[in-house]
């Protein structure tokens, strides 16, 4: 089976290991205490807050393992500057029905389609991978064919 590798940013990567340092420091020693705490009101089998802090354990300890898996899988790109074609790191400008937008391509873990970081995994980013400033695209989409005609990268 092969396993996926995840291309982050540093900045990317850097918020990974946090999110794992808060979960497996602080987040974990909070949930033990409020198990702890629980455990002192007598009866687990009918005590909420015991369920609770074990079911919250339970999805911290998950996400730690998740956590764990995607940084050991993680490729860190650099942001490409002066390219000639988009790649995965590239940030461009490109014009669809008049309109100007700076785009990203990044990996799926940082995929933001609102910020215009779009991921080199989605329809709209495969299609620009590969292309150079003057290019026009063509992206099907639910609501048709879109064009964007690509103007620099940055």
């Amino acid at each position: 089976m092969t396993k996926n590798v995840y291309y982050v940013s540093q900045e990317g990567l850097d918020k990974l290991n946090e999110e794992l340092e808060y979960r497996s420091t602080t987040l974990r020693k909070q949930i033990s205490d409020a198990i702890g705490t629980a455990k002192e009101q007598g009866d687990l089998s009918e005590n909420f807050e015991y369920q609770d802090s074990k079911e919250r354990q339970a999805v911290n300890e998950a996400r730690i393992i998740e956590l764990n898996d995607t940084i050991a899988r993680t490729v860190v790109i650099a942001s490409e500057e002066g390219g000639t074609e988009i790649r995965i790191g590239s940030t461009f400008e490109a014009e669809m029905n008049g309109v100007t937008k700076t785009y990203s391509i990044v990996g799926q873990t940082e995929s933001d389609p609102m910020a215009g970081k779009i991921s080199h995994e989605s329809p709209l980013g495969n299609a620009f991978m590969g292309h150079k400033p003057g290019d026009t695209i063509e992206v099907t989409a639910p609501a048709g064919k879109i064009s964007y005609k690509i103007i620099s990268l940055k």
